[in-house]
């Protein structure tokens, strides 16, 4: 995650964005609480995070009676989970192993996809 942080991080700052900040949380539970607390532009979960996974906490942001505005991707085990990971409303899904600068790549896509809607 670091790698690609960094790589968007570069890209960012030769198209004159801020730097970025990388926050983390120990599972599902932690993380859609400091969601909801700190509004992060994109959200990267890993599906099989302890206690609540990334698609229940995607789905919990997506349905939320105002639904989180941010951009979430989730980290898959499995390619055959892609419908799970749609199902919860993530924006974009990838498999694991996961090619950092794909990864990247996509986060870049949707961010300029948001600022253009």
């Amino acid at each position: 995650m670091r790698l690609t942080v960094g790589s968007i991080q570069r890209r960012g700052a030769a198209s004159g964005t801020g730097p970025l900040e990388f926050l983390e949380a120990s599972d599902g539970n932690v993380g859609i609480a400091k969601a909801w607390k700190e509004l992060p532009e994109v959200i990267v979960a890993d599906e099989i995070s302890s206690h609540a996974g990334a698609f229940a906490l995607a789905r919990d942001l997506r349905g939320a009676e105002t639904a989180f505005p941010g951009i979430i991707v989730i980290l898959l085990e499995r390619p055959q989970d892609s419908w799970l990971a749609k199902w919860s409303g993530a924006d974009a899904w990838f498999t694991k192993p996961v090619d950092p600068f794909a990864l990247a790549d996509r986060i870049m896509e949707l961010l300029e996809l948001k600022e253009i809607a």
